[in-house]
């Protein structure tokens, strides 16, 4: 039985392709970004990711700003951050649930070292997740300046999550969550405001 027309094994469009890329890069890195190797991961014939994306730069970047739009979601994150005593869980679970997506965020970070086009698309990136922190944050009833907790406390997460993807165990990942989320406490974030969220 035949796929419909336009379908992926991720699905149908641009959308499954751009999936497609996400999952190369998080297994071969990005030197085995190919059309034919995004055409093998989603299915279908390599002209049509040429078709879509006409060169790997355009590929590249298009799935740069996919995968910003997919990351954590400011409702999501800010109901991660006032979840009270679950606050280590969710987060955990929020920015473990889709690992492939984390790593590919990682390898383009590093990329935009190398690649000033792509440095726009991984500031916008880290400016979403810090955003939906300050929201959070502002949420919750925190009494200092919470953008600047909000960049701190993502640069924690940042590496926690980094450590978790190269090996670091779970326990120990969530153990340092929770003195982060006890620091937060002490510097001002209302515990009434936290314990109470749904």
């Amino acid at each position: 039985m035949g796929t419909p027309s336009g379908a992926t094994k991720y699905g149908t469009g641009k959308d499954a392709l751009l999936r497609a890329v996400v999952v190369v890069v998080s297994e071969k890195g990005l030197r085995g970004l190919t059309f034919r190797s995004v055409a093998e991961c989603a299915g279908v014939n390599n002209s049509l990711v040429a078709h879509h994306f006409g060169t790997r730069d355009a590929l590249i970047a298009a799935a740069l700003e996919w995968a910003s739009e997919r990351s954590i979601s400011a409702s999501r994150l800010r109901e991660a951050v006032t979840a009270g005593q679950s606050f280590t869980d969710s987060l955990l679970d929020l920015l473990l649930e889709d690992p492939e997506l984390q790593i590919f965020q990682y390898e383009m970070i590093l990329e935009s070292r190398r690649r000033p086009e792509l440095r726009a698309g991984v500031l916008a990136l880290y400016e979403s997740y810090i955003e939906a922190l300050t929201e959070g944050l502002d949420a919750s009833g925190a009494s200092y300046n919470s953008r600047v907790v909000a960049r701190m406390l993502f640069a924690t997460l940042d590496g926690l999550v980094l450590q978790y993807l190269s090996g670091v165990e779970r326990q120990l990942i969530q153990a340092s969550l929770e003195e982060v989320h006890g620091v937060l406490l002490r510097q001002g974030l209302s515990p009434t405001a936290a314990d109470s969220a749904p």
